[in-house]
């Protein structure tokens, strides 16, 4: 695969935003006291929200195309 610098998500992107206001949520609900399974269902959003930029950006760089998880 071609590297695509163009292709790139930039921080403002809004995959990008989502994915770091859905950190901010989860970290919100720790500080908050939330624990059990809504802090638990914060953090795999805001994990797998992460993921799928990562994924795209190594993507867009002529990374793998699969992940290995």
């Amino acid at each position: 695969m071609m590297k695509d610098p163009n292709r790139v998500l930039l921080p403002d992107h809004p995959m990008y935003t989502d994915a770091v206001e859905a950190m901010k949520r989860y970290h919100q609900a720790q500080a908050d006291g939330v624990s059990g399974a809504e802090l638990e269902r914060l953090r795999l959003l805001a994990e797998h929200r992460f993921q799928a930029v990562t994924d795209y950006q190594l993507r867009a760089l002529g990374g793998p195309s699969e992940t290995s998880h």
